[in-house]
């Protein structure tokens, strides 16, 4: 039976130093052992396609970690193992994240020729006290000299930043919106700072903004970033929109691969929650994959396809109650910008 597209997701887990406001699955290490981890990766890779019967792939994208740290003959390995296992898309979406103080041009430019054609760096501020701060590797000048580099290799670019560190105010996320601006970027995502247990900066006693400088920061975005925002923390011009999370938060299907990933696999109509281990993957009820698609579809602006699965999960009542928050037309269900400050809190109400 044909199976319908999925999209990839391959996690590194490696990377050059950690950062200290990191939670995500990944580890500081100076020499990674990159042919058995590429192995292990081409072992789920084939796995995978036999049992989609090698369908359609219309993204892939190498999160992290860092994925720039991979050397490029190993890239080439896992290229070529989904070409060949895979129908890439002709026009398919390949991003690359990338630390800024891990990849020269010359190794971006032998990436390109593999097929990477989108590139997501990671910036997170563009003052190196600032950076020095977070923990990251780089400066303010090596980020900006490797957008440059990807700008003249016409890649399609994006950039992460992040506000709401300590001493911010909404003065400086206005002059931070202008710095980028200033970098020519179609698309950018801003995330407001989270402090996490078990990192560096969860056992710090942090002097944080309030909930309410939160707020007013995040209103200021939108108010002074010249691209539009499309999801709660995602900006871009409409034609440069991440295609592979617009897939995922739309509920399209994709496949995790390397330890740190997780996926939503559909083989034959059902759906199966999948991470960690490629060959554990277990059925997701219709209930479950319902409430899933709300949380996705409700963090972007377009909002999410009132089906019945939907229907059988909302709180309508409640959701004609709180038009400030949320509303429905055309069909669907949509966050209002007042509804994309407290998301989190306004999810557990929309849900039944």
């Amino acid at each position: 039976m044909k199976q319908r597209p999925h999209n990839i997701y391959i996690h590194v887990p490696y990377c050059k130093s950690k950062c200290r406001y990191c939670a995500f699955f990944s580890h500081a290490c100076a020499e990674p052992d990159w042919e058995n981890y590429t192995n292990s990766i081409c072992k789920e890779i084939v796995f995978w396609a036999n049992k989609l019967n090698h369908n359609t792939v219309p993204t892939i994208f190498f999160g992290g970690g860092t994925p720039s740290l991979i050397p490029q003959k190993y890239m080439e390995q896992i290229l070529n193992t989904i070409r060949q296992n895979f129908l890439i898309e002709n026009n398919a979406e390949i991003t690359l994240e990338a630390n800024p103080a891990t990849i020269d041009a010359i190794k971006l430019h032998d990436f390109q020729s593999m097929g990477i054609n989108r590139l997501s760096v990671g910036v997170q501020r563009l003052n190196d006290e600032e950076l020095r701060f977070l923990g990251r590797a780089h400066n303010a000048h090596d980020a900006v000299e490797l957008i440059c580099i990807a700008q003249d290799l016409n890649l399609r670019v994006s950039a992460d930043f992040i506000y709401g560190i300590p001493d911010d105010t909404e003065q400086s996320v206005k002059n931070l919106c202008r710095q980028i601006n200033n970098l020519g970027l179609t698309h950018c995502s801003l995330y407001e700072l989270t402090i996490e247990e078990n990192t560096p900066f969860g056992k710090m006693n942090l002097n944080m903004p309030s909930n309410d400088e939160m707020a007013t920061m995040y209103q200021s975005i939108t108010k002074n970033l010249d691209l539009p925002r499309y999801e709660v923390s995602n900006y871009a011009t409409s034609e440069n929109q991440c295609r592979h999370n617009s897939n995922i938060w739309n509920g399209e299907p994709y496949i995790g691969i390397g330890k740190g990933a997780a996926g939503r696999i559909l083989i034959d109509g059902i759906w199966y929650e999948q991470k960690g281990n490629a060959e554990v993957f277990n059925p997701l009820t219709e209930k479950e994959r319902a409430i899933e698609k709300i949380l996705t579809g409700l963090r972007t602006i377009r909002g999410c396809q009132l089906t019945q699965d939907i229907k059988n999960v909302i709180d309508i009542d409640w959701v004609k109650k709180h038009p400030q928050f949320i509303q429905i037309s055309d069909n669907t269900i949509r966050t209002t910008g007042d509804g994309m400050l407290i998301l989190d809190n306004l999810i557990t109400n929309v849900v039944k």
